[in-house]
């Protein structure tokens, strides 16, 4: 049987990504970061690693695989999505949005895209 073991994603500064993604998820490094490759672990030892690997290839406009980090509802949502523009995440200006979303779509320091969702949307 096989499981997930890491998310990984490409950066253009391996560090800076890793300084954003410790913070956004309360992760630490799971050994010393190198130049070129880190993966990052919850502290409380729960949940998925995210491996950040250094990437010369551009950031999708519409990437087909992305990270959803789930909010409690609306009112966590919109406070996570502030706290997370506060350490260097910039709001997508997202042409797909459907009439009524329950996701809004950022992009981290090094461009990449996630969403944050409202979990609680009807």
């Amino acid at each position: 049987m096989l499981r997930i073991g890491s998310v990984v994603m490409g950066v253009s500064d391996v560090r800076r990504a890793a300084a954003f993604w410790t913070e956004a998820l309360g992760y630490v490094p799971r050994e010393e970061p190198e130049e070129d490759w880190v993966v990052l672990v919850p502290a409380d030892g729960v949940g998925f690693q995210l491996s950040l690997g250094l990437s010369e290839t551009p950031v999708q406009e519409y990437p087909r695989v992305h990270l959803d980090l789930y909010a409690g509802d609306a009112a966590d949502q919109a406070a996570e999505v502030e706290r997370l523009v506060s350490l260097g995440a910039r709001r997508v200006d997202w042409d797909l949005y459907p009439e009524d979303p329950d996701f809004v779509v950022l992009a981290d320091t090094e461009g990449n895209r996630f969403c944050v969702i409202d979990t609680t949307h009807a």
